[in-house]
């Protein structure tokens, strides 16, 4: 086994074990962070298929920025673990059926007979004048600008919602408000009372 199929194990293994906590644990959090370990091994599967810049890309934006704003949003709404817990044990039938069709498919799908080095050859050594940056942009805003700007629209719509989500009223809260804060006079706060002096015998 060569050091490059060793890394390709590895970083396969890690991406389907993190991905598989992803659905399995309890607590969002920790499935929030295993989304994240999902997408670093992704990035070093791309890095061995020489795309430097989705790499970079996946971990820059994906695990630095969005992954953030979904550990910031999970953390924000106060989920309620028990109710989760309560449905568990009555979709797990229909759960496991699900998984186990899904997993037929994906064998049926991605089998022996459909990819491998014999069907799929590897990708071809660039040198290093090779820019995978230049050719991706080239693809990206020539043949799929329009799927591009769809995906940019969608992710701008989930920004929005999950800013929304958190600044959604808690009725155990309390709240001030600025202007009325700002707004208020002595008056408003502070009452003085005239009394005659007492004089004690």
């Amino acid at each position: 086994m060569t050091a490059e199929q060793f890394f390709f194990y590895a970083f396969a293994a890690m991406t389907v074990a993190s991905a598989a906590m992803v659905i399995t644990v309890r607590n969002p959090v920790y499935a929030v962070l295993s989304l994240v370990l999902t997408f670093v091994a992704s990035a070093g599967l791309w890095l061995l298929l020489e795309a430097e810049f989705l790499a970079i890309a996946l971990v820059l934006v994906y695990v630095g920025a969005v992954m953030v704003l979904f550990l910031f949003v999970v953390m924000m709404l106060d989920i309620n673990l028990a109710r989760l817990k309560e449905g568990f044990i009555r979709y797990l039938p229909l759960g496991v059926a699900v998984a186990v069709a899904m997993a037929l498919m994906m064998a049926l799908v991605v089998g022996p007979e459909h990819f491998g080095l014999e069907r799929v050859p590897a990708p071809e050594r660039h040198g290093p004048e090779y820019s995978n940056t230049e050719a991706l942009g080239r693809v990206l805003y020539t043949v799929y600008v329009y799927p591009f700007e769809i995906a940019s629209v969608i992710l701008t719509v989930a920004i929005v919602a999950a800013i929304a989500l958190t600044l959604r009223r808690r009725p155990h809260t309390k709240y001030q408000n600025p202007d009325e804060q700002i707004a208020v006079r002595r008056e408003d706060r502070v009452r003085l009372v005239s009394m005659k002096p007492e004089r004690r015998e």
